[in-house]
């Protein structure tokens, strides 16, 4: 990791050769009418691409201007997977910038990831303050990641609106304040546990096993980092959520009480934000055949770019999904021989953007199979290393379950094409997400094994058990596949022209251009 250099010299605001050295349209010196809103995205593959997309949307159906900043430097498939989104965004329209590397070598070598994270936009702040001060015509609002709640400082000091985008749910953002709501309800010196269930708002409650690590564990670092983050959230003028009303209605809905009481920032349910279909020869293999599979007959499998299963438990989900005697599809990732569900190495990759070659591994994933799999479920079911089109395999007729991890943006993806889910999350907030798809929304069916199962594996029986129940015409199964279908309905309506989460994210972009900010002092 490089120390600190210099930002990008205006004179070379133009240049075609490196897109992040590009500059804004609005950067012409010229008055513009349309508000200028920053986007600040932290590297993480789950986050810059849902606001690489609320950036696009901006400026395609609101009438603004847009800037997605995003940073480098704290690895380099990281930055790689930030390049290949920025590339991908409307050249004509949305600006992207790349602020320069910072130092990180003094931060401990076993720092987890959140930390390394916080560490990196802190000392980014200097870099991306010259960068706002450069930009001619000011800034109307900033947008920054939950991962850089510290940029809210920043927007107070230079008088421009902040706000704060969350490319999950609005009940990881309710769990989040009740966290701080009850951690600075103690008395001085003294330190409560969070109430197990927790309720978030209404009936909806989650219980303290389904709650993320980072906020249950006080000698970890981060947690006092993530205390610090959530209080630095009420002094945002608001929060725009990857998600949409009709899915989450009694949490929206207290948030709406909250605000009109001063009690909490308004929350705007905007999403949601799914990436489109590629075009990439690499896919056709695969859809080829789904193409051979009758309709409504195939679990698709897939832990997304980061999540993995230990080798006994990939064995172990193998056998069950022969058992189940249904169609799959699964993409198989290499295990994990530590015991860890999550490999920070890959996270620059979605679904759609992973090498072809096996992850980057040495080894291949299939080759962690058990003997004879493949040759015994040949025809009826299809292993693929590391890879497959997860938007067009979950639209594609013969897909009708998905075996999910339950990171958002892929519980979205499943959502928006109508498909439901086996939730089986691994890290982070995905035990929230399991929560809110099962229990609020009601298009997974979540077997009690995925909870943890005996020694942390789920069995083969409970596997065939889970897909069964699901694809089998039985009363549970049939409920989450009509759910699945109403809820994909309502996130179709919530984005178009005049739908719920585009009213919302109108009103914000009408606040914006009221409050346009002249050019900085």
């Amino acid at each position: 990791m490089q120390p600190n250099t210099p930002l990008i010299s205006p004179s070379m605001h133009h240049s075609h050769t490196h897109r992040e050295l590009r500059a804004p349209c609005s950067m012409d010196p010229s008055p513009r009418p349309s508000p200028h809103v920053v986007l600040v995205a932290s590297p993480c593959a789950g986050h810059v691409m849902p606001m690489a997309e609320l950036a696009r949307r901006l400026v395609a159906f609101h009438g603004c201007a847009a800037t997605l900043v995003t940073f480098s430097g704290l690895a380099a498939s990281l930055d790689a997977h930030s390049a290949a989104v920025l590339a991908s965004l409307p050249a004509s329209s949305v600006a992207a910038v790349t602020l320069p590397e910072v130092t990180l070598d003094d931060v401990p070598a076993d720092a987890n990831f959140g930390t390394l994270i916080f560490e990196l936009v802190r000392r980014s702040l200097p870099n991306l303050r010259q960068f706002l001060r450069s930009i001619g015509g000011g800034v109307a609002a900033l947008v920054s990641d939950f991962f850089c709640g510290v940029v809210l400082d920043l927007a107070v000091e230079l008088g421009v609106p902040g706000y704060v985008f969350v490319p999950s749910n609005t009940a990881s953002l309710a769990f989040m304040r009740r966290f701080v709501e009850v951690h600075d309800g103690a008395a001085p010196g003294e330190y409560r546990d969070l109430p197990d269930p927790l309720r978030l708002a209404g009936d909806v409650t989650i219980r303290v096993a389904d709650m993320p690590d980072g906020y249950l564990d006080r000698s970890n670092p981060v947690f006092w980092q993530l205390l610090e983050e959530v209080r630095r959230y009420r002094r945002a003028d608001g929060f725009l959520v990857n998600s949409f009303a009709e899915m989450e209605s009694t949490i929206v809905e207290e948030f709406k009480t909250a605000a009109e009481q001063g009690a909490f920032p308004p929350v705007y349910p905007v999403g949601p934000f799914v990436r489109p279909c590629s075009d990439e020869a690499g896919e056709l293999a695969c859809l080829e055949w789904l193409d051979r599979q009758p309709a409504g007959s195939v679990v698709f499998v897939s832990f997304g770019s980061a999540g993995m299963l230990s080798v006994e438990q990939t064995r172990e989900l193998a056998a069950g999904l022969e058992m189940s005697g249904h169609g799959f599809l699964w993409v198989v990732r290499m295990p994990s021989h530590d015991g860890e569900s999550y490999d920070f190495a890959t996270d620059h990759r979605n679904d759609d953007e992973e090498d072809r070659d096996g992850g980057g591994h040495d080894d291949d994933p299939l080759a962690w199979l058990p003997d004879g799999f493949l040759e015994r479920t040949s025809g009826r079911g299809l292993a693929v290393a590391s890879w497959a089109p997860q938007v067009r395999v979950l639209s594609h007729p013969a897909t009708a379950a998905f075996v999910s991890h339950c990171g958002w943006n892929s519980a979205l993806e499943s959502v928006s094409a109508g498909v439901p889910m086996v939730p089986w999350p691994l890290y982070a907030e995905q035990k929230v997400n399991a929560v809110i798809l099962t229990e609020v929304a009601g298009v997974a069916l979540r077997p009690a094994a995925a909870r943890g199962g005996v020694d942390g594996v789920v069995t083969r029986e409970e596997v065939a058990a889970a897909v069964e129940e699901l694809m089998d015409p039985g009363e549970k199964g049939s409920a989450a596949r009509r759910r699945a279908r109403e809820m994909q309905a309502a996130a179709a309506r919530a984005r178009s022209p005049g739908g719920a989460s585009h009213r919302e994210l109108d009103e914000v972009a009408g606040k914006w251009k009221q409050t346009n900010r002249a050019p900085y002092e």
